[in-house]
């Protein structure tokens, strides 16, 4: 039985506790300034449209921000949603931002994607599509991958509009669909039919970002560059037959052994300006010193057979240094009781940007030595490989290192190769070049990107908002301006 003094005690304590978290969460809007307040909010409202390639809809993540930029006083000529013919969920957001009338240098592109990988409910222990905040970090599908350079984006050139800034050069944003998959790629899309909406300088994008190790800020890097994907089929064929008469030509057998072949075989090292330089900048970081050794005497002399033997026991460095063939997918036979007639498999490659498809293709020809296989596109649609310069622009190196060194310590600018792929690369083929920088900061490993419990640092987010705000300013402003 409770009397009531007691249930007056109980009142009392409920209250206390209600008005100590509502004190606690009015205290944490008090830390944030207006301006974070509303990349916050932005975060948020993109994290909570479901943007999955089958359910969700870009579309109506790109109006919602569409929105926002009219509600700044944007012109609706310089606001535009592109969806696809056919394709009512695949929208792109495209915003330009005017700068001086007699602006004489093209303008940049700040690129992020809409789309999300899936998520499965059942699979999280909270609402995937609903932005939480635990322990220091922001958890949600798209947190880290791409919604928050997305939000950033945003927010920082609605302040700048806020503040009547007039850049020295116009500023694009295109907020794309379709680059986790999907049938619909929006800057592959923009390429072919709007490309005089991004046609830009450079392009910034995702890609890049800083390392912390053990509290500290350890390096920052840039991608400058990607590997490029292509599959390809082998295919084995046969007669066939009974299985009770089994012969020695065998479709499967053929098969295995082929890539029995692929598998033992190691493309020669191929490293290009921007992985050599990787190398020679990440030797000064590497806390393992066989590691930091092998990376210097690569980085001057690429035929240091000693020094590829001891970086290519690490899968990442290995693949930085070459291209790179896996089997990724098996089929073949047609009955379980008959000789197979066919057999097929998935050899998934990352090729370096300076290299081609068709000379990997002759190289696995080559390692394979059966003309029997065909070796065969698995797309009809090819990647093109680069055809910008996969050198910095000196004024964005020169920048983002500024930046680095005043808002994170000494430490190095790392140029750098991804060995996965982003859209960037459908950029770089036509001529844009495009480099992957954010001022983002994180564990290896530990955003979990395209995982459950997806997460990014709430600090790393916030200084990646003021890194690419000072940054998108500083390449945009000159004397006078």
């Amino acid at each position: 039985m409770i009397t009531t003094s007691g249930k007056l005690y109980r009142l009392f304590g409920l209250l206390l506790c209600a008005s100590s978290v509502s004190s606690s969460l009015h205290a944490q809007s008090r830390q944030l300034s207006p301006k974070q307040q509303r990349a916050r909010a932005i975060y948020k409202q993109l994290v909570e449209i479901n943007t999955v390639d089958s359910v969700g809809s870009a579309t109506k993540a790109a109006r919602a921000m569409a929105v926002r930029f009219l509600a700044a006083g944007f012109p609706a000529r310089d606001v535009r949603v592109l969806v696809p013919k056919g394709k009512p969920a695949k929208g792109n957001l495209i915003v330009r931002y005017r700068g001086r009338a007699d602006a004489r240098e093209k303008p940049i592109l700040l690129l992020a994607h809409l789309d999300v990988v899936a998520a499965n409910r059942a699979d999280w222990p909270r609402d995937p599509f609903t932005l939480h905040e635990e322990n220091g970090f922001f958890l949600g599908r798209g947190v880290s991958d791409d919604k928050a350079m997305a939000s950033m984006f945003v927010a920082n050139l609605l302040e700048m509009r806020q503040e009547k800034v007039v850049p020295s050069r116009d500023i694009i944003l295109a907020l794309t669909a379709d680059e986790e998959g999907g049938d619909a790629n929006g800057v592959q899309f923009l390429v072919a039919l709007h490309k005089e909406l991004i046609d830009a300088a450079y392009a910034i994008n995702e890609g890049g970002g800083g390392t912390l190790l053990d509290g500290r800020y350890l390096s920052h890097s840039i991608q400058a560059a990607e590997k490029v994907p292509e599959d390809i089929t082998l295919t084995a064929t046969n007669t066939g037959g009974h299985s009770s008469v089994p012969r020695p030509d065998n479709a499967i057998y053929s098969l295995m052994e082929a890539i029995r072949r692929i598998a033992s075989h190691t493309f020669p090292v191929d490293l290009n300006p921007v992985s050599r330089e990787f190398f020679a900048q990440s030797s000064a970081v590497e806390p393992n010193p066989a590691l930091a050794a092998a990376m210097r005497a690569l980085a001057a002399n690429s035929g240091d057979s000693n020094a590829a033997r001891v970086l290519s026991a690490v899968p990442t460095f290995n693949s930085i240094m070459r291209t790179t063939c896996v089997a990724t997918r098996l089929s073949g036979g047609h009955a379980y009781n008959a000789l197979p007639q066919s057999a097929s498999a998935n050899i998934n490659c990352r090729i370096v940007p300076t290299s081609s498809g068709e000379a990997t293709v002759a190289e696995l020809k080559r390692v394979i030595g059966d003309t029997s296989i065909s070796v065969s596109w698995t797309m009809s649609e090819r990647e093109i490989f680069p055809t910008s310069s996969i050198q910095i622009v000196p004024e964005l190196l020169a920048a983002a290192t500024d930046l680095t060194k005043s808002m994170f310590g000494n430490i190095p600018v790392v140029p750098s190769m991804s060995t996965g792929a982003t859209d960037g690369r459908f950029l770089r083929a036509a001529g844009i070049p495009t480099y992957g920088v954010s001022g983002i900061f994180s564990v290896r490993g530990e955003t979990n990107a395209h995982g459950r419990d997806e997460k990014l640092r709430v600090k790393s987010y916030y200084e990646g908002l003021e890194f690419l705000d000072k940054l998108v300013r500083r390449l945009t402003a000159r004397a006078g301006t």
